[in-house]
């Protein structure tokens, strides 16, 4: 057998996981639409598929983990390659709690269609949804294609989002301060803001493990040194 077989062989598995974290990635990114679509909407048929389509994200979870797994444990991968099967496993767990959030925003649609009161959602909210979105796609482009300054991009985008949430608890106390019967809806929307905000920092992670695939540095909690183990680095 020619000693370049079990090398493409690894590269074709290094692929395959790479495709399996883009159509997990995109079913993520597709189920925050959608519950932000059936929140703006008070759609309650887009909040049940929703809900509905969480199942498949847990599944794609476990298959990309045990895929991770098993290169980890057959191929002794070293430097770019170990950065990224490492960094997947974590990308993956970060997405599945990305649909878990979208989970949460269908469930607080479908309790808000149930509401007798209804209040209109603040354009604070939608412009919340609309960054968190941009800030998820363009975080698993970064990680995907490791593109570092992407990756950092996306990481000083997150304070924007964290301010729109703290606009949107400011607003949502002055309705119900205002009047006590918007206080049921204005708490599933508070809900809604803290969950897109939960994805604004679920993509900051994402885009922090694209910087350090690229780089081989490790900028969470303000860092930015090398890593220090041998084997992550070439």
């Amino acid at each position: 057998m020619s000693p370049d077989i079990p090398f493409r062989h690894f590269h074709d598995q290094l692929t395959a996981l790479n495709r399996q974290l883009l159509a997990m990635s995109e079913k993520a990114e597709a189920l925050v639409d959608l519950s932000v679509d059936s929140l703006l909407s008070l759609d309650e048929g887009m909040a049940e598929a929703v809900i509905a389509a969480d199942h498949e994200i847990d599944v794609m979870e476990l298959e990309i983990e045990a895929a991770a797994v098993e290169l980890l444990a057959l191929q002794q991968p070293m430097a770019r390659d170990l950065r990224f099967i490492v960094s997947a496993i974590k990308v993956t767990s970060d997405l599945e709690r990305v649909g878990d959030h979208a989970v949460n925003i269908a469930q607080a649609a479908l309790r808000l269609i149930s509401q007798r009161t209804k209040i209109t959602p603040d354009p604070e909210i939608e412009e919340m949804a609309r960054r968190a979105r941009a800030m998820l796609s363009d975080a698993i482009d970064a990680f995907l294609r490791a593109d570092g300054a992407l990756g950092r991009d996306v990481c000083a985008r997150d304070d924007q989002v964290d301010a729109l949430h703290e606009s949107v608890f400011r607003i949502l106390l002055t309705h119900m301060m205002a009047d006590a019967r918007t206080i049921n809806p204005s708490l599933e929307y508070l809900l809604v803001s803290r969950n897109l905000e939960r994805v604004a920092d679920l993509a900051t992670n994402i885009g922090e493990d694209a910087v350090f695939l690229a780089e081989g540095k490790n900028i969470k909690h303000g860092g930015g040194e090398p890593v220090r183990a041998g084997a992550f680095t070439s």
